[in-house]
Parts: C-alpha cells; structure tokens; sequence
C-alpha cells in the first residue's frame, strides 16, 4: 500500500504537533510538540483538563501568597509546565514552551522567566535537552536566546516574520526558529487585496524558502520549522524542511491525502545557489525591521494577541479561585 501525504512528509521532515490538545498528539504521533499562550488558553478551557488545571491551581496556592491574581499569574507557569510534561509523556522528542509574551522587550525579564521555566521542568524529572523555550523574534527576545543557549537552555525564536529575524536569532546559536507562513499570507491578503495565491506563489512559502536556503547555504545549524499554516499547500511546499508544525486539522488532512509527495526543499541545491551573506547588528536588525512592513505589523500583533491570550487564561484561572 503506498503512503499517505503525512508518512511520507515524516520521511524528510519532522512533523511537529501544534496543540495543547493530548489526545490528537497521541493520534498523531508527531516527533515534538509546540504549544503557545492560546492553545494552552484553549485546552484548560476544556473539561477533559479540568482536573489538571485544578491541579496547578492548588500547587500555585502553596507556592504564593497574594490575591487571587497573583495566584493565577503563578499558576499559568505551572500549567504549561504541566502541559509540557504530559506532552513529553506522549512524544520521543522536545517539547515548546513559551515565555510570557508581555515580556518580549525586556531581555532580563525573558532570561529570568526561562530560567524559572526550566526549573520547574528539571524538579519534576524532565531533562532540559528535551524542552525548548519559545521567544519572540524581537531583537530583545533574540538577545536572550543567545545567553541562554550558553547555559545550555535551548531556544525556539517565534513569531518571526522576516529575513533580518532569521539571521539575528541564527548569529546567536538559536537552536531553532519558527517562521510563520499562514500569517504572512494573510499579511498580504489583506495588504493586496487578493483572495488567494498558488501555494508556490504564497507569500509566506516564499519566505521560509529563502530562509532555509539562506541557512543551508552558509551552513547554519539553527533548525527551520515552519509554523502557522492555512492549507495544505503551504505544507507539502515546503516538504523537505527541517520541522514543520502543524496543527491536528491539517495533519488529518495529510493522513487522508493519497499520491506522490515531491521533496521541495533540498539542503544540496541550497548549497549550490549564490546567497550572500549578512552582516548583522542591532541598527541593521532594526532598520530591516522598520523597512519590512509585513514583519513590524505581525511581529508587534503575535506579541499583543499572545499577551491578550494570557490575560484571558489568568482571569480564568481567577474565576475558578
């Protein structure tokens, strides 16, 4: 029996689950997992995780005193930790979770949040090689990375948009970056006034194409995953890619697709293009940025829309004090 489109994508990319959602990471049995501040809103919100979100509240009354506010804050660490260790239950790889995306421009505020992130995985047995830490693309967020990874706590630079973005977060030994197709489509969508584009022509596919082969040309060891897709077309472009994450829908689309996938991204053909290098410093980062209309827009909208997310599951929490 010939394979599906998701078996055969596993042949040359890992696939990565993009929930909080245990059960679909189980029905799908991806490599890692990632989460962020909505999908983790969106699961406690789930009665099948009741009991955990319970669970952290009561650990995050021991470990605080204040207002119910200040409890909920708390537990919000707890349930992504929680989360993270059920999901490393289930997958053989890593797991993703994110620093508090209200601390995106403050470099010593996301080193301390890692840090503390990281602690409370390791006294709870998880390994830190098996956990990475999810940042903003901002050059802040990037800054941070850079001393974490020298403590050996491996970083996953997110909501990242643009070319200036991948080659900071690359010149600081991230160990991976999270480039978002499905929001720069609609980025230009919305910009152009155009319904739709041929998955080859998609904006965002573009994008991490010139990404990886920007990488692999020069050699660069920070891992690519896609992430954020709209449709299926985006996926199997960009077959080849280093991690792809990928959410339960779209996965079960793969599952049900028939035919031959072709292999899109190619690290020996990268290798054999002219790509030139580039030099990289903070007034370059941020002129590129200010230059880059699309990535200010989405970078400066993820952090808010994250941040909003956070707010949202601490009031929750609150409620259920």
């Amino acid at each position: 029996m010939s394979k599906n489109f998701l078996e055969q994508l596993k042949d040359m990319t890992v696939v990565v689950s993009d929930t909080g959602d245990f059960n679909s990471i189980q029905e799908f049995r991806p490599r890692d997992a990632t989460t962020n501040p909505s999908l983790i809103a969106s699961a406690a919100a789930m009665p099948a995780y009741a009991k955990l979100t319970d669970e952290a509240l009561a650990w995050a009354r021991k470990d605080v005193d204040g207002a119910n506010e200040t409890i909920a804050a708390r537990t919000v660490d707890r349930l992504a930790i929680e989360f993270g260790l059920r999901i490393l239950q289930i997958v053989p790889g890593r797991v993703s979770t994110e620093v508090d995306a209200r601390l995106s421009y403050d470099t010593k505020a996301s080193v301390d949040k890692a840090r503390t992130l990281i602690s409370m995985y390791e006294a709870a047995g998880a390994k830190r090689e098996r956990i990475l830490i999810k940042l903003a693309s901002t050059w802040e967020g990037i800054r941070a990375a850079e001393i974490l990874e020298k403590e050996g706590i491996h970083c996953n630079m997110t909501l990242l948009f643009g070319m200036h973005q991948a080659v900071a977060a690359a010149d600081a030994h991230a160990t991976l970056i999270s480039p978002f197709v499905g929001r720069i489509l609609d980025w230009y969508k919305k910009d152009t006034g155009r319904a739709s584009y041929p998955s080859h022509e998609d904006p965002g596919v573009v994008s991490v194409t010139k990404i990886y082969e920007y990488y692999k040309h020069h050699g660069i060891q920070t891992e690519v995953m896609g992430a954020s897709f709209r449709n299926m077309g985006e996926i199997t472009e960009l077959a080849g890619c280093d991690l792809l994450t990928i959410a339960p829908s779209l996965l079960a689309e793969l599952e049900a697709a028939t035919g031959e996938l072709p292999r899109k991204l190619d690290p020996a053909k990268a290798k054999a293009k002219s790509i030139p290098k580039i030099a990289m410093d903070e007034s370059t980062f941020r002129a590129m940025h200010d230059a880059d209309r699309m990535a200010k827009d989405k970078l400066a909208e993820g952090i808010e829309n994250f941040s909003k997310a956070l707010v949202s599951l601490e009031k929750q929490l609150a409620s259920r004090l």
